[in-house]
């Protein structure tokens, strides 16, 4: 009987940033929002692949990329349950799960054409009211949006 290891779906990655635990169906979201195709960086997109937590999963590995503090909270907005790994001399040295923060600064517009984020040259300013859910809600106007509906800046 034969007891080898099974072969890597993707090839591994020295240095850079793993974002894996994508649901399948938002992985081109997911590329989208971070505009990963104007990207110089040697990139390795799967969609499909197998996952005993998700069933099908999409992964993004991106040689030499490490993600800000706001790129993090845009992925949270699509993936919110993603698993974000920084890789360091082909060693993961920090495994975290992507979370939606309690806030949102100058991400997401706000829904409410009257909104004075809409009519005035500023940021824009969510609160999260329901992370389970996906709700946030305009420090502004106080209208709520679920996070499926919003349109990223």
């Amino acid at each position: 009987m034969n007891k080898e290891k099974p072969a890597l779906q993707v090839s591994a990655l020295c240095n850079g940033t793993v974002i894996d635990h994508i649901p399948a169906d938002k992985l081109f979201a997911v590329v989208n929002l971070l505009d990963i195709a104007n990207l110089d960086n040697n990139i390795t997109i799967g969609n499909n692949l197998e996952s005993k937590k998700l069933g099908k999963k999409g992964l993004i590995k991106i040689a030499d990329k490490f993600f800000t503090e706001e790129e993090v909270n845009r992925i949270s907005l699509v993936a919110p349950k993603a698993v974000l790994n920084t890789i360091r001399d082909y060693k993961v040295v920090e495994k975290k799960e992507i979370k939606m923060p309690s806030e949102l600064h100058d991400i997401v517009k706000c829904a409410n054409p009257a909104c004075i984020t809409n009519n005035e040259p500023m940021a824009t300013h969510f609160y999260v009211t329901n992370p389970e859910k996906g709700i946030i809600k305009c420090r502004y106007c106080e209208k709520e949006i679920k996070v499926s509906n919003v349109e990223l800046l």
